[in-house]
């Protein structure tokens, strides 16, 4: 198997909401586990938060979450955005209709980009920032 790199997203008390509507979003399978299955926390207030979710969609996306312990720190919308891009338009602009709705904020609209693709930018209900890029062949520098 070659080295793969996933969104791993940090949520205080609503991974289970946030990856089903994620399973919404991409379809796919959702596996969750929750702190008191593995008896992971000594908290009693945890056992039924998430300790690892993942969800692994038909073309291969995957995306991981979890509830963060009330022990530790979670910053909020912090530094990281999730991009999805590639050359299906109407697979993409579906992933960007479900995230932008429902609570969600349109930062940059899903329109053409000066570089010839399709690019838009939003915010989901939950706070993760996504980047959706179609790709314009048509638009790739010459070699």
């Amino acid at each position: 198997m070659s080295t793969t790199l996933n969104p791993y997203l940090g949520f205080r008390e609503n991974a289970r909401e946030a990856m089903t509507f994620y399973q919404s979003v991409f379809g796919g399978d959702l596996a969750l586990s929750t702190f008191g299955e593995f008896h992971a926390s000594e908290d009693p207030a945890e056992a039924d938060k998430i300790m690892h979710g993942m969800l692994t969609s038909s073309n291969g996306l995957v995306l991981m979450g979890a509830d963060t312990p009330n022990g530790m720190d979670l910053a909020a919308g912090s530094s990281i955005s999730v991009s999805l891009s590639g050359d299906d338009e109407a697979e993409l602009r579906g992933y960007w209709e479900k995230l932008s709705a429902d609570g969600g904020t349109v930062t940059v609209p899903l329109e053409p980009a000066p570089w010839g693709d399709i690019f838009g930018m939003c915010t989901d209900k939950f706070g993760t920032a996504w980047l959706v890029n179609v790709n314009n062949p048509q638009a790739a520098p010459a070699t």
